[in-house]
């Protein structure tokens, strides 16, 4: 069973910056596309970014350029470097594997998320 949690989460003002990270546990080597979703309240869920096994990226036109996913494969990690965040970045964070690619929002397996602020 793969289980995922995330962590970094918090507040900061727009323009700051916070990275997420998300450890996970339950397979030996990621074979399916990870990713990082997020939903504001009143808001469907949306795709942030995600990342295949070869590394290869995709983002959510909102964020590009601003976001970055990436992974430390030998330490099971995968990370979410948000910068110039925006008070419309405000949301709960989840990052996910085995997902579906952007826009899509299905997942086989869910974090708990982390919630980020970006204040005005």
């Amino acid at each position: 069973q793969v289980k995922l949690v995330e962590s970094g989460g918090g507040s900061v003002r727009a323009g700051g910056s916070l990275r997420l990270s998300c450890a996970a546990s339950g397979y030996t080597q990621r074979i399916f596309r990870a990713g990082w979703f997020r939903q504001a309240p009143g808001k469907a869920r949306e795709g942030v970014a995600t990342i295949e096994p070869d590394g290869s990226t995709e983002y959510a036109d909102s964020v590009k350029g601003r976001f970055t996913i990436s992974e430390d494969s030998s330490q099971k990690t995968l990370y979410l470097q948000m910068t110039r965040l925006k008070p419309e970045d405000t949301a709960f964070y989840y990052c996910a594997n085995n997902v579906t690619p952007l826009p899509g929002v299905a997942a086989r397996y869910w974090g708990r998320g982390a919630q980020v602020n970006a204040s005005s």
